[in-house]
């Protein structure tokens, strides 16, 4: 007599379970690390738009926007610096968005500034005056 089952064995299941597990680790994995890239890449992009307004700003008054806060070759990201060169750049828009995790700030003295973003991990990212961004900590 032959008995048929219709179902799966315990074994089976659980490799199945354990197969499912491994794929969302090592997918949940890369997808932080786009994230993560992507964020840095605004921060950037967000660079380059203080540059161009920063442009448009000596254009208007003959001198750089400085963050209150900054002295002549460093400055502190922060929240409050974010929102000073929101509004005194953007005219008080709310340009630099908040869910990359970056706050910005601008430094500089005579005829060159240095943007910089700065997250909780430790990573800046600074852009020069006609300069590219450049990464440290990151």
């Amino acid at each position: 007599m032959i008995t048929r089952s219709s179902g799966f064995t315990l074994i089976e299941l659980l490799v199945v379970v354990a197969i499912i597990g491994i794929l969302s680790a090592v997918g949940t994995i890369a997808y932080n690390g786009y994230v993560g890239g992507a964020k840095k890449s605004s921060a950037e992009n967000y660079l380059q738009q203080i540059s161009l307004a920063q442009t448009e700003e000596y254009s208007s008054t003959g001198e750089y926007f400085i963050s209150s806060s900054a002295s002549s070759d460093s400055c502190t990201a922060s929240t409050d610096t974010s929102t000073e060169v929101e509004t005194n750049l953007f005219s008080g828009d709310n340009v630099l968005a908040d869910d990359i995790d970056f706050q910005f700030c601008v430094f500089g003295s005579g005829a060159t500034f240095t943007a910089v973003a700065e997250d909780d991990k430790g990573c800046t990212i600074s852009l020069s005056r006609n300069g590219s961004p450049s990464r440290s900590g990151c």
